[in-house]
């Protein structure tokens, strides 16, 4: 086995720091690059050396090959960590990587750009009988001949860019009336964001639930499943809260799911972490959705119940050594949560609210995780993604572990920006999540009005309004004493509560 010796993390962030803290576990030197936006960063700071990339645009750093190689080959680097999101499926990155004579920790570029395009990757898993969504097996580009397939399957369909992701290239159409146009729509979309129009058809599944499996492949023929995560709180189709197990799996339809994610990281001879995704309808059918070749942002709560370091794993199985456990040796402890902290204002359709952090100080405790890439003072970049944190809690079963996430989101003090905190703490105490029943529809069905956001005045606030008010009535007594609430704390209320409330 070729041990790595100095790891490259091609990423930034949260991401970067979490790799790079199992990397030093092992033993293993670490790189980090940055762009002039990141010079400041926790990453730059916690690794080894650190190299600037570029300008802050990630197009012009991040995205850099030929500059990252440069800096493995100056620096004497042997492997290089992608993270998630920027390089992460690029395949030929994976293969200049390779033919630099470097340990790409990921699948190998030909599995990389299979399962990167829907169409192919469909075709890849037919053999092993996975559920498929009903739909084309191919590009569609003649829009009447389109329109055709699309009545035969019957509407509301789904348009979907090829080379896809994260929402984009994608339009439900409800008729055929506006089948033209919104196919159209999803063309241009899908090739200004991809550089590929290209576009298949499947039946719309109208309220389903997102359920992903966590796969993990060695170079030596063994893959096995780390159960599920439930993903289906989203907003404009990214994710936003995921959590493991799902609530509404049995063992036999978990075993089952598991079975196929094997079977199609065996379609594409996959090496290292994945994830297999599926829809499940209200009737606990499932369907083959698409294949991540990577790391996901939510691999924490696989983490957290069964034990495993993911990162570790795939630094493991990039050097050659086989898996330690076989999928009979693998078993769920306890529940685990994740909410994604991001500087976005969910009273304003979520849009991005860059700035500073004028506060910012983490939750602690046991069961609580929180892997991030800032500290208090630092300025949010408006050239990349605003995720902030990835907020985990881990509990010996559901209930437990939502009690620890408003305990924790509670404790979470951020000023300065907007943030989905007070969304997370929403979504903690709604009777649809905290009974299981709910899918993908769950912003759109119980989150049309924003004011909910809004807290209601504490108890010691509403005291203090009412002195004050007496007081400029002109009806205030002398008194020696003073309301304590005037001088007690707020009683572990979230810096985001208060700043709301200015």
């Amino acid at each position: 086995m070729k041990k790595i010796e100095k790891l490259l993390v091609a990423n930034r962030g949260e991401i970067a720091l979490r790799v790079m803290r199992s990397a030093r576990e092992m033993g293993i030197k670490t790189v980090a690059i940055y762009s002039e936006a990141d010079r400041q960063a926790l990453h730059v700071r916690y690794a080894d050396e650190a190299v600037c990339v570029g300008p802050p645009a990630s197009s012009a750093s991040y995205l850099r090959a030929d500059v990252i190689l440069d800096v493995c080959k100056r620096l004497g680097v042997d492997a290089i960590h992608p993270g998630y999101g920027f390089l992460s499926e690029n395949a030929g990155f994976a293969q200049q990587v390779q033919e630099a004579g470097i340990t790409f920790i990921g699948p190998s570029p030909e599995a990389i750009e299979l399962m990167g395009s829907k169409l192919a990757a469909k075709a890849a898993v037919a053999q092993y009988n996975i559920p498929m969504v009903p739909g084309t097996e191919y590009a569609i580009t003649d829009i009447e001949e389109a329109k055709v397939i699309a009545t035969n399957i019957g509407f509301p369909i789904l348009i979907k860019a090829s080379a896809g992701g994260g929402g984009k290239g994608m339009r439900v159409v409800e008729r055929v009336s506006e089948f033209e146009e919104q196919m159209q729509l999803a063309v241009s979309e899908a090739t200004s964001a991809f550089g590929d129009g290209s576009v298949f058809i499947e039946k719309y599944i109208g309220s389903p639930r997102h359920i992903e499996i966590q796969v993990l492949g060695d170079t030596h023929g063994n893959i096995v499943h780390l159960f599920e995560r439930e993903c289906s709180i989203q907003r404009r189709h990214q994710k936003v809260i995921e959590e493991a197990p799902s609530a509404v799996l049995t063992p036999e339809l978990r075993d089952q799911m598991g079975r196929c994610a094997v079977d199609v990281a065996k379609a594409c001879n996959y090496v290292g972490a994945g994830t297999v995704e599926f829809l499940l309808d209200g009737n606990l059918n499932f369907y083959f959705l698409e294949m991540n070749t990577r790391l996901q942002v939510e691999h924490p709560v696989t983490e957290q119940i069964t034990g495993l370091d993911l990162v570790k794993e795939q630094i493991l199985v990039a050097q050659g050594a086989p898996l330690s456990f076989a999928q009979e040796d693998l078993t769920i402890n306890g529940h685990a949560l994740e909410l994604r902290v991001y500087a976005e204002d969910p009273t304003n359709n979520f849009l991005p609210d860059i700035g500073t952090l004028t506060t910012y100080k983490r939750p602690q405790g046991l069961g609580v995780r929180v892997d991030d890439g800032f500290e208090e003072g630092m300025e949010i970049p408006i050239y990349y993604d605003p995720m902030i944190a990835k907020l985990v809690t881990f509990g010996k079963d559901r209930q437990e572990a939502i009690d620890k996430m408003i305990r924790a989101i509670d404790e979470y003090q951020i000023t300065g920006i907007e943030t989905t905190l007070p969304f997370g703490r929403f979504v903690m105490e709604h009777e649809a999540f905290r009974s299981g029943n709910f899918d993908t529809k769950f912003i759109n069905r119980y989150f049309q009005d924003p004011s909910v956001l809004k807290p209601s005045p504490a108890p010691e606030e509403e005291e203090i309004a009412a002195v004050l008010a007496a007081l400029f009535a002109g009806k205030a007594k002398k008194t020696t004493s003073t309301p304590s609430a005037a001088v007690t704390p707020t009683g572990g209320m979230s810096d985001w509560r208060k700043n709301r409330m200015k």
